[in-house]
């Protein structure tokens, strides 16, 4: 991660959804909802608040059986999304530039495959940016059925 940016960082407190809200600001509070209202939707994965770090502050993550779906970092003005591909689904991903925006082909050509996988830190600042990040979401995990 290149670029700082205010987070929650009270560990001593748990932040509430509406603190959360107001955080990411007026903005931001549509991709959050609607990114949220599609996991929720789409995955059987329970949101969690965890305190991610001193570095990284508090993020609602999407894990079930110790996998990990994405983590959604809060931050002023905004919210960064962290989603580690693996090996495969890095493949799949590369090979659906067409499908995916400049910015976000410009963030997976730039962001190294390690051991455990691709680490996309993506922030998010309006709606607009969502899609992509849906994308990504089903490569890694396929949607439950309907």
């Amino acid at each position: 991660m290149s670029e700082e940016f205010l987070r929650m960082m009270d560990k001593a407190r748990e932040p509430t959804e509406e603190e959360m809200m107001n955080f990411v600001g007026e903005r931001a509070e549509e991709a959050w909802t609607e990114l949220r209202q599609f996991i929720e939707d789409n995955y059987d994965f329970v949101p969690e608040t965890v305190f991610y770090g001193a570095k990284y502050g508090w993020t609602v993550r999407y894990r079930k059986s110790s996998k990990t779906l994405c983590s959604l970092f809060p931050e002023k003005g905004g919210f960064t999304v962290l989603i580690v591909l693996g090996k495969k689904d890095s493949e799949k991903v590369l090979l659906m530039r067409d499908e995916l925006s400049t910015r976000m082909n410009a963030i997976l050509w730039s962001t190294k495959q390690l051991h455990d996988g691709r680490w996309l830190w993506i922030k998010l600042l309006t709606a607009s940016d969502t899609d992509d990040i849906k994308l990504l979401l089903q490569v890694k995990r396929r949607p439950k059925k309907r």
